[in-house]
C-alpha cells in the first residue's frame, strides 16, 4: 500500500488490469448486486435535482420504488445508496433496443441535459473507496461480472488507476492524481508493480 495525503491506495489498484466491455457485460453491474451503488450524502441532492430530467426513460417500476421510498436508502451498514428495482436494478437503470444497461443520469450528461454525470461511486468503479477515520483507502474490487473488463485490461495493458483517470480526478482532484502516477512510475522502478 501506498499513502498520498489522507488516502491509502492499495497496490492492486496499479497491478490490476482493467477495461469497461460493454458488448461482453452488457451493463450488468448496474443490476446485480445485493444493494444499491454507494451514494455520498451530498450527491443525494443531485440525484433528486437531476430526477425530473431522466423520470420518462425510467421503467414504471423503478418509478414506483422513487415515489415510495426516493433516490436513495440506508442498507445493513447505514451507508446511503441508490435505490433498486426487485433486489436488482439501479432505479436509473435505462435499456436500449439490444437489452444493453445503461445509465439513465450518464446519459441526460452526454445528451447535456444535466450537469451531473453520476454518483462517483459508479464512475469509480472498480475501485471502491472506504472511509476509516482520517483515512479513506482506496481499494480494487474484484466481481465476476466484470471478468471480461478484467480480460480486455490485461490484452490492452491498462491498469485500473489509468483506466479511472477522470473519476479518480473528480473524486480527488488533479494534483493527487499526478503524485498518484508519479507513485506508480517509482513502484515501477523498484520492481514492485508490472511495467
Amino acid at each position: 500500500m501506498i499513502q498520498i495525503d489522507d488516502v491509502i491506495i492499495s497496490l492492486d489498484v496499479f497491478r490490476e488490469k482493467f477495461v469497461c466491455n460493454l458488448d461482453a457485460c452488457m451493463g450488468e453491474c448496474c443490476i446485480e448486486g445485493d444493494a444499491g451503488a454507494p451514494v455520498e450524502p451530498e450527491e443525494i441532492a443531485k440525484l433528486e435535482e437531476v430526477l425530473p430530467v431522466v423520470w420518462d426513460q425510467l421503467s414504471p417500476d423503478a418509478r414506483q420504488v422513487i415515489e415510495k421510498q426516493g433516490v436513495v436508502y440506508k442498507d445493513e451498514d447505514g451507508e446511503w445508496v441508490t435505490s433498486i428495482v426487485y433486489g436488482k436494478d439501479c432505479v436509473f437503470t435505462c435499456y436500449d433496443e439490444q437489452g444493453y444497461c445503461f445509465c439513465a443520469i450518464e446519459k441526460a450528461y452526454r445528451e447535456g441535459r444535466t450537469d451531473f454525470y453520476k454518483p462517483v461511486s459508479c464512475y469509480l468503479y472498480p475501485i471502491r473507496v472506504g472511509n476509516y477515520g482520517v483515512y479513506k483507502a482506496v481499494n480494487y474490487h474484484r466481481w465476476s461480472v466484470c471478468k471480461a473488463a478484467v480480460l480486455l485490461g490485461q490484452k490492452e495493458g491498462v491498469p485500473v488507476y489509468r483506466f479511472l483517470k477522470e473519476p479518480l480526478i473528480r473524486r480527488f482532484r488533479a494534483a493527487w492524481y499526478k503524485e498518484l502516477e508519479h507513485a506508480a512510475a517509482e513502484l515501477k522502478e523498484q520492481g514492485l508493480i508490472p511495467e
